[in-house]
């Protein structure tokens, strides 16, 4: 029978046609639009919070890395240092010159040989305590980054809570924590 310009509407059909023709009103409203401006930037801050746990595990990997070619390089300037010692006990115990002269030149070069090693060694020592360095400090911008999505998840259930309340107090702790949240992301944002 609609076709005839008769049309009958189900109990709930006008208020959602109204509801869509209008902008939301009072403490509903309000916090529809808290919570999806909470729920955005709570976001952006979650991702954050990811990415610094990414790199500070890359760094941490790197310096890893970076401790074990260390260790390499001592174990190799340790093998140069028994080389010398055996090299040294041979200059001693031999007669012939030119012998010693041979083993006295091999202790020249082990000498040498070492002092490279150690700058090397020391130098990837150095990296990887860089490293570490800089995956802490990834690791607490993370846990700035958390705290600052845990806030504005709490600031998103206290406006679920008013909302259903109906109480204007709430919708101030919303904001309150919501603003906390905020604060939180910025100090990770500028380091802190």
């Amino acid at each position: 029978m609609s076709g005839h310009g008769f049309h009958v509407h189900g109990p709930h059909d006008h208020e959602l046609e109204h509801a869509s023709q209008h902008d939301p009103k009072g403490l509903a409203g309000q916090l529809a639009v808290i919570t999806a401006v909470l729920a955005t930037v709570g976001a952006m801050f979650s991702y954050m919070g990811g990415a610094t746990q990414a790199n500070a595990g890359l760094y941490k990997n790197d310096a890893a890395i970076k401790k074990t070619e260390a260790a390499n390089q001592w174990a190799l300037y340790q093998s140069k240092s028994n080389k010398q010692n055996l090299a040294e006990l041979a200059a001693a115990l031999v007669v012939d010159p030119n012998q010693k002269a041979k083993y006295l030149g091999e202790l020249d070069r082990y000498k040498t040989e070492k002092a490279d090693i150690k700058l090397a060694a020391e130098k990837l020592e150095a990296e990887s305590k860089s490293f570490d360095e800089k995956s802490e400090a990834q690791m607490h911008e993370h846990h700035r980054w958390a705290q600052a999505t845990t806030a504005l998840q709490v600031s998103i259930a206290l406006a679920a809570i008013a909302l259903l309340t109906k109480k204007r107090w709430m919708e101030w702790a919303t904001l309150v924590m919501g603003g906390l949240g905020v604060t939180l992301g910025a100090l990770a944002w500028f380091h802190f």
